[in-house]
């Protein structure tokens, strides 16, 4: 069996989107509703295509505009967190047309670092965007993130 490239699973749709309806109490309290949103993976390339040089984003602010979008309560935090790192990935794969990646924090403004070239790469693409980067610990984050947030709209 062949593997796949990340563009040709950023292009697979499947039967995306779809909406899961919860059963579980504690999943339904989790998630402040029973209506989970799975959104295709070309979603997230949609919306992190649209944050600006200088401006940035975190996967839960993605995650909220797709719940409001398509009228669920939230959208599925594994399956946003595997899409966004195909985004990464196939941007990093292609020639041109490139999604900018790194402008996309973790919550809490974090780094991600599983997108391409790991910490550093993303450290350097937002340094040269004008970000501060600070160590807690062994983790990285962009200093006053939350002055820099894009907003999309609905």
């Amino acid at each position: 069996m062949v593997k796949k490239t990340a563009n040709e699973k950023l292009n697979d749709s499947r039967d995306m989107p779809k909406i899961a309806i919860l059963e579980d109490p504690k999943a339904i309290g989790r998630y402040g509703g029973n209506r989970l949103l799975i959104a295709p993976p070309l979603d997230y390339d949609e919306l992190m295509k649209q944050v600006p040089q200088g401006l940035l984003t975190t996967s839960d602010r993605i995650r909220d505009h797709l719940a409001r979008r398509y009228k669920a309560d939230a959208t599925c935090p594994l399956t946003a967190g595997i899409f966004i790192n195909i985004v990464a990935q196939a941007s990093f794969e292609r020639d041109g047309l490139v999604t900018p990646y790194w402008r996309t924090l973790k919550k809490d403004g974090e780094i991600n670092e599983k997108f391409p070239g790991g910490l550093e790469e993303q450290r350097l693409q937002l340094e040269g965007e004008g970000h501060r980067i600070v160590k807690k610990g062994s983790r990285y984050f962009v200093a006053d993130y939350q002055n820099h947030l894009f907003d999309f709209k609905d």
